[in-house]
């Protein structure tokens, strides 16, 4: 019998790691950045985007290159802009 083995992962989480990467490296919104408030911010973000799922290296790839769409980008910082004001609100630290 053969039995699943998980080699699949949502794309959107690398994306809004890098999103959340360039808004701390840009130093505009004032937030906590330890571990556990980023975590709390990422998750907030991600529960409210479409998760798009890839199981090779090719439809990474192709994803990687989706993410590069304009309103995409937007609707990603969006996303985390509000997630990062919930969290000030209501640190878990």
């Amino acid at each position: 019998m053969r039995t699943y083995k998980k080699k699949i992962f949502n794309i959107m989480e690398e994306v809004v790691e890098d999103n959340l990467n360039s808004i701390i490296e840009s130093g505009k919104i004032d937030f906590c950045t330890c571990d556990k408030c980023l975590n709390d911010i990422a998750a907030i973000a991600l529960n409210s985007l479409r998760p798009k799922y890839v199981s090779t290296s090719e439809g990474a790839v192709i994803a990687r290159i989706e993410k590069l769409k304009d309103q995409l980008n937007v609707d990603i910082y969006e996303k985390l802009v509000l997630a990062i004001e919930t969290v000030k609100k209501n640190p878990h630290h």
